[in-house]
């Protein structure tokens, strides 16, 4: 088998101890996983990659993620797979380039290629190395830089249903051009399996594969600095869909309860603002970015988690929040109502009529309601998103992705 000299650097973080070392030891699958973020980033796929990453190596696999970082001297020994990470802060056209030449590089060796970020540089790439490429969808990314840039201000059906300009509708084919290259297309949920399938994926090649939860073990709620009697938790990168001005508003109308904001993004600024107008800065704590568990812990300090997205394809963050008795308020959009089961263990709400302060002043005002949901939701969450059955599920789509080789 071809051996890759690795990087100095690399060799540093890597769990390999000799100078040259096969990257891929011949036993089972040998997985490429390449994703846009991986902690301490958070977001689904900083949650999800390093979670299948290890459950897929202790099956005895062998894997490798690739990723784009702030910071290139994270210790990643602790780890038992190799990480590469490559530097997102240079000039796109470059950083997609060097991205393009790393997974050639450390694609060749590789059973099959499974793609959480970075699809089009990976499917430029799989153009030379001819793998078997099975992608992860949590979104549409197409809608997701359109709503970034202004271009649009539709919500995620409405652009999936309108033709816009040229330069959104090359957008649009791009997202659509690249899915379809995948041999088989992994998505979260129900809901968004429809969508992919709109974008001229036939509907043999995508499989709807839960998230699993992983085991929320020394997890304990923090100081909160907050002097409010109740706290309400938000979780996610700061950017307009998440709409996490609507919850300020909506904390405004509610004296006793205050917010915490975890994540950070290009909103921040103006988020700070908008608290500063509305009065409540003294009862929003903008936590910025945390690490997994200093997310959770401070979700486990908080009564309530709220979510005002106006998309989600199947959120993660949500089935932490139940799996830690949180009662949840979310926008019933995209796959949540999949998980939020509305009365049971949490509270949906339309995404457009503007109820979000209704509801969450009805829920401050009943412990009784937030205890029963915050404990139906911890009893649900366990047995419906079980990382065995995650695991399983996701093994089986890669082993027949690498059998059509």
């Amino acid at each position: 088998m071809k051996e890759v000299k690795l990087p100095l650097k690399q060799r540093q973080r890597s769990r390999l101890t000799t100078e040259v070392a096969p990257l891929f030891p011949r036993q089972k699958m040998r997985i490429l996983i390449t994703t846009g973020i991986f902690p301490p980033d958070i977001g689904g796929p900083a949650t999800y990659v390093p979670q299948i990453a290890c459950a897929l190596t202790e099956r005895g696999h062998q894997v490798c993620v690739v990723t784009l970082s702030d910071n290139l001297k994270h210790d990643d020994r602790r780890y038992p797979f190799c990480v590469v990470r490559l530097p997102r802060r240079q000039p796109k056209p470059w950083r997609q380039l060097r991205t393009i030449a790393t997974f050639l590089r450390l694609g060749q060796d590789a059973d099959v290629l499974f793609v959480n970020g970075l699809a089009l540089e990976a499917v430029a790439a799989n153009f030379l190395l001819r793998k078997p490429l099975v992608m992860k969808v949590v979104g549409d990314l197409a809608w997701e830089r359109a709503t970034t840039k202004g271009w649009t201000s539709d919500d995620f059906e409405t652009f999936q249903q309108k033709r816009y300009g040229f330069r959104v509708e090359v957008l649009k084919s791009l997202r659509a051009w690249w899915t379809r290259q995948a041999d088989r297309v992994i998505v979260p949920s129900r809901y968004l399996a429809r969508w992919v399938a709109r974008w001229g994926v036939p509907e043999g090649r995508i499989e709807v594969v839960y998230n699993a939860l992983e085991p929320m073990d020394g997890i304990e709620p923090v100081p909160v600095p907050l002097q409010t009697p109740l706290k309400a938790v938000t979780v996610g990168r700061l950017v307009p869909l998440k709409r996490v001005d609507g919850i300020l508003e909506a904390i405004a109308q509610i004296p006793e309860l205050g917010l915490v904001v975890v994540g950070d993004g290009p909103e921040r600024a103006r988020l700070e603002r908008r608290a500063a107008s509305l009065g409540v800065s003294e009862r929003v704590y903008f936590a910025g970015r945390r690490s997994r568990k200093e997310t959770l812990n401070l979700m486990a300090a908080c009564d309530i988690f709220v979510l005002n997205s106006t998309h989600e394809g199947l959120p993660h963050v949500v089935l932490e929040a139940m799996a830690l008795g949180l009662p949840v308020v979310a926008t019933a959009v995209g796959g949540t109502p999949e998980v939020v089961r509305d009365g049971e263990t949490g509270v949906l709400v339309d995404a457009e009529n503007g109820c979000l302060a209704s509801v969450l002043q009805a829920l401050a005002r009943d412990v009784g309601r937030r205890t029963r949901l915050g404990q139906n939701a911890k009893r649900w969450a366990s047995k419906r998103f079980d990382v065995v059955a995650m695991l399983d599920e996701t093994e089986r789509v890669l082993k027949e992705a690498r059998s059509l080789s």
